[in-house]
């Protein structure tokens, strides 16, 4: 069952039972009001009577039981009289003295209930089922004591009230109709949100991503709304991140494959002509170094992905180093070898300390100036600086190569990615060096950026923030 049919089912129930509750106890209480107004009344009427006895009575003008018949007679025919039936009855002898209406033989015998002190109330009904009060106590007259019976007709309350439930019922029903749709109005409308909602589980469980909720209000379905469509992004988000990361994967699964595939094809070549023993001592020699080459290609790959997956399955401790001391050290290890190959080496350190791991930072220098060297043909320049921050040091590693061209700058960190693929692979390059620079600035809880002016080199800015100790 739809939620906008229980709903609509609960709320006419509901008010089914309360309306029906109300009403009867509304139709009941009115009805015993009435009644007490007639009991009220007809006790009243039954006193005069009794009154009027009593003062005949106390006047001593009673001959007869014919005397007493004549007042009761002259009383029924006055115009303010409202009983229906009178009876008066003998008590020692049970003898009717006197009787007047057509509902007498209806009258209740009360013998056994009625003392002399009070006024007996009952009700009766004739053949007609007509409502009845009957009235009954002694009365003294002379001598003799006898029983008087007044009967009041009530059935104009009884009336009423059947005409009341009538109406009452007739309203009843066609206020539950009008509820009835009212509610279901109300509920259709307050429930089409819901089903908006529903539609868009439906689209984004279909794979649909991109499809929002369009309910706009002020109240909590509309923030469950603005939820909702928080949430759709986020997954739409995190669905387009695990697709790029799968394509990332597969790309780097087949440059990988790739890599390994070309020297691996030429290694098992040279070395089954050398197996053969089919070569002249010149070529051996030339297909050992091509053999040694290769594999020394496939060492530093392999130990370069170890890092990088190293770097991710481990904590990092850091200590309290000078960013100045290991660049220094490193550009004098280095600036003999790259001072033959014609590239001036340089660096320009501002003094102090920060939290770093020395042996990631150097090697993170060193991939930057490996990269920096690659680009550039002949002679040429690499500049190091350092200055040192409040939470860390900025380093910035320059050239005057060639440069890369601006569509390039966002590729350079992925795996396998070169810009110039033959010259890379010839220079031994694998495309991961700047893949695990990437990882030790991310480690370090910094930035890297690229700036590069077409043909006159490549800058690369970083900034860590490892923790300054300056």
């Amino acid at each position: 069952m739809k939620f906008r049919y229980k709903i609509t089912c609960c709320m006419v129930s509901l008010l089914a039972l309360f309306y029906g509750i109300g009403g009867t106890l509304m139709i009941s209480i009115s009805f015993q009001s009435a009644l007490e107004q007639e009991k009220e009344n007809a006790h009243n009427s039954y006193r005069m009577i009794l009154n009027t006895l009593q003062v005949v009575n106390q006047m001593g003008t009673w001959n007869s039981n014919q005397d007493i018949s004549d007042v009761l007679e002259q009383l029924s025919g006055q115009d303010n009289s409202n009983w229906d039936a009178i009876r008066l009855l003998s008590t020692s002898e049970a003898e009717v003295l006197y009787r007047d209406g057509r509902v007498t033989p209806y009258f209740q015998d009360v013998f056994l209930e009625l003392d002399s002190e009070h006024c007996l109330m009952t009700q009766f009904s004739d053949d007609s089922q007509k409502q009845f009060l009957q009235l009954s106590s002694y009365v003294q007259v002379g001598n003799q004591q006898l029983r008087l019976d007044v009967a009041y007709d009530i059935s104009s309350i009884y009336e009423s009230r059947k005409i009341q439930e009538t109406i009452y019922y007739r309203i009843y029903f066609i206020m539950l109709a009008a509820c009835l749709l009212v509610v279901y109005i109300t509920t259709y409308l307050l429930t089409r949100p819901l089903n908006s909602l529903s539609k868009v589980t439906r689209h984004i469980a279909s794979g649909n991503y991109a499809y929002r909720s369009m309910v706009k209000s002020n109240d909590e379905i509309g923030r469950l709304s603005e939820d909702f469509n928080t949430m759709a992004e986020q997954v739409e988000n995190s669905v387009e991140t695990m697709q790029r990361a799968m394509e990332q994967q597969e790309e780097f699964m087949g440059s990988f494959a790739h890599e390994l595939k070309t020297p691996m094809t030429s290694i098992i070549g040279y070395a089954d002509l050398i197996r053969r023993q089919t070569m002249s001592p010149e070529e051996e020699a030339d297909a050992a170094n091509y053999i040694f080459t290769e594999g020394k290609r496939l060492e530093r790959l392999s130990l370069k992905m170890l890092d990088i997956f190293s770097m991710n399955h481990k904590e990092i401790p850091f200590s309290l180093v000078s960013p100045a001391h290991i660049i220094e050290n490193m550009v004098e290890d280095l600036q003999p070898v790259y001072s033959k190959a014609g590239i001036r080496l340089s660096c320009e350190c501002e003094e102090g300390t920060c939290m770093l791991e020395p042996d990631l930072f150097r090697s993170l220098l060193l991939n930057l100036v490996d990269n920096s060297r690659k680009a550039i043909k002949g002679e040429g320049a690499i500049q190091i600086t350092c200055t040192m921050q409040r939470e860390g040091c900025r380093i910035g590693v320059a050239d005057n190569g060639e440069g890369i061209p601006e569509a390039a700058l966002k590729h350079l960190t992925e795996a396998f990615y070169r810009v110039d693929k033959a010259r890379s692979r010839k220079q031994g390059g694998a495309g991961l060096g700047l893949t695990l620079c990437a990882k030790i600035v991310e480690i370090h809880h910094g930035t890297m950026t690229f700036r590069t002016n077409g043909g006159q080199g490549l800058q690369v800015m970083i900034e860590l923030q490892g923790g300054s100790g300056k």
